[in-house]
């Protein structure tokens, strides 16, 4: 597949453009998910993997219509979200994540996801899923929390980080976004998620501003220009495309870390989404890793690439 790779410690985007923008963006669950069914929708048109995109559309639009009449989300109280902040940890603990809610919308989930056109490994999966005990399915859900996914079961985890992806945006929708603060490198300031790719903003404000985006959360964060999202290093970063396309998504590596994460021109395009548009661009990760970078992000929907 042709490539093209631009010089290491570039980057093709005006510099100049850049504005102050704010640390954090919350996510907005009410929108997110019926703007993300619509752009898989829209990416699945003559693409190769477009039954799988279809299928992810739909499983969006099953994400939206679940939230309504579903419990608000029980928060961390005002002082545990102050002593994060004060130790540089993420106000939503993963490690004490209240899995009697989060199984309530894994619950929702999977009955309205049964409904659903999907390929027959996908109802197969979810016909395991729903005959899983109340215990197994929580280790599914902290399996999906750890990103350690056991290959034999990676479909029926797709259902349970889609269910995930609603509760915790639910929860870091209701955080203080001035309060969050950086946690660590590759990890998001509301959950403590891995990022799933980064995008460069057209906002009023921020443009041209680099944001990390949560794979599970939603939250963005922002993030300094040509540096490793993951390890941090501003040294031996490049940019890898596939030649001839439209500019907007490339890879950004780190010869640091060996690994590499995409970087979405959201700012040329404004329909990019980080989770969908990452999915789409599957035929990117394969051009990269010939060079010999592995992919350090990591997207619920693309588990086992």
């Amino acid at each position: 597949m042709p490539k093209q790779i631009i010089p290491a410690g570039s980057d093709p985007t005006a510099i100049g453009e850049v504005s102050a923008p704010p640390f954090a963006r919350l996510p907005e669950p009410a929108s997110l998910f019926s703007r993300r069914a619509q752009r898989w929708n829209a990416l699945a048109a003559g693409h190769d993997l477009g039954p799988y995109l279809r299928f992810l559309a739909a499983l969006a639009d099953v994400q939206h219509r679940i939230q309504e009449g579903l419990a608000k989300p029980e928060m961390p109280d005002a002082a545990a979200r102050e002593r994060a902040r004060s130790f540089a940890m993420p106000p939503l603990d993963r490690n004490s994540l209240a899995l009697d809610m989060a199984s309530q919308t894994l619950d929702r989930l999977v009955a309205a996801a049964s409904k659903i056109e999907k390929p027959g490994a996908a109802a197969d999966a979810l016909d395991r899923l729903r005959q899983a005990t109340p215990a197994k399915r929580a280790g599914m859900v902290r399996n999906v929390l750890a990103g350690a996914i056991a290959m034999e079961a990676l479909a029926e985890h797709v259902y349970v980080a889609a269910a995930l992806q609603v509760h915790l945006a639910r929860l870091a929708a209701r955080l203080d976004a001035p309060a969050l603060v950086p946690v660590g490198e590759g990890a998001c300031p509301a959950c403590g998620g891995p990022p799933a790719s980064s995008i460069i903003v057209g906002w009023q404000g921020a443009h041209g501003s680099r944001f990390c985006a949560c794979s599970l959360c939603g939250t963005l964060w922002n993030y300094v220009r040509i540096k490793c999202t993951l390890c941090g290093s501003t040294k031996g970063i490049g940019y890898q495309e596939i030649e001839g396309g439209s500019g907007t998504v490339k890879a950004e590596t780190c010869d640091s870390c060996g690994c590499y994460v995409k970087i979405l021109h959201q700012h040329k395009d404004p329909g990019l989404d980080p989770i969908a548009d990452d999915v789409a661009t599957l035929g990117l990760d394969m051009l990269v890793r010939e060079s010999g970078y592995r992919r350090g992000s990591f997207n619920p929907f693309l588990i086992g690439y």
